[in-house]
């Protein structure tokens, strides 16, 4: 509603919106309004003595791209694959050195610690699991380990405990993977077959597929 009856514009900008029927300005412009001395009404797009009220402000700026904060992206499936590649790599000499010397597979090797750790010599499980071939603080004193950090004798720990599986179920991979997963007795308890925990039983095809990769590799 107009006060006096009467406006006075200090825009081109204002008095084509007004001729318009009185629509918004643009979503971008803000409005200020006052009197002047003869009491007309004053609308202007900036404050002056004569316009020092504000009636339409103007929008939040936008957030521009180079002001944007960065959003962290998860790594790609190439970037994560390169990672476990490198890792890989780097305990190849020890991986394959320990396999000579305790005259079990480097492939089973790989597999399992494929599966166990990805590679990552200082992962440490809920359980408290160590290192590349995760093994358990009792698993780890059973054959020797000193450090189970240190990566060549978790691995030498870990190819031990594979032979002596090896030797225990006579070959039979399945149950020699079940094994290192849950442990020899839970084995035997279940009547030679893998036991009835979710983890095992996906445990053991994993292994498999992967050993399975390394052999076609």
């Amino acid at each position: 509603m107009l006060l006096s009856g009467r406006i006075r514009l200090r825009t081109a900008q204002l008095a084509c919106v007004l001729a318009l029927g009185g629509a918004l300005p643009p979503a971008r412009a803000q409005i200020y309004s006052g009197a002047d001395a003869n009491g007309v009404v004053v609308l202007s797009n900036f404050a002056t003595e004569e316009t020092p009220n504000l009636v339409i402000a103007p929008p939040a700026e936008p957030i521009t791209p180079d002001l944007q904060v960065p959003i962290p992206e998860k790594p790609s499936e190439a970037l994560l694959a390169l990672d476990l590649r490198e890792r890989a790599a780097a305990f190849r000499p020890v991986i394959e050195q320990v396999a000579r010397e305790v005259a079990v597979s480097p492939r089973l090797l790989n597999a399992v610690i494929r599966v166990e750790s990805g590679y990552q010599d200082k992962v440490v499980s809920r359980k408290g699991a160590i290192g590349l071939m995760q093994l358990m603080p009792a698993t780890a004193q059973r054959f020797g380990v000193r450090d189970a950090y240190d990566a060549r004798q978790n691995v030498r720990g870990g190819a031990l405990y594979l032979k002596w599986l090896l030797d225990y179920f006579r070959g039979d991979l399945r149950l020699v993977l079940a094994a290192y997963n849950a442990g020899e007795a839970a084995v035997v308890k279940a009547g030679y077959r893998i036991p009835p925990y979710a983890e095992t039983i996906a445990y053991v095809p994993r292994v498999l597929w992967f050993l399975g990769s390394a052999a076609n590799g």
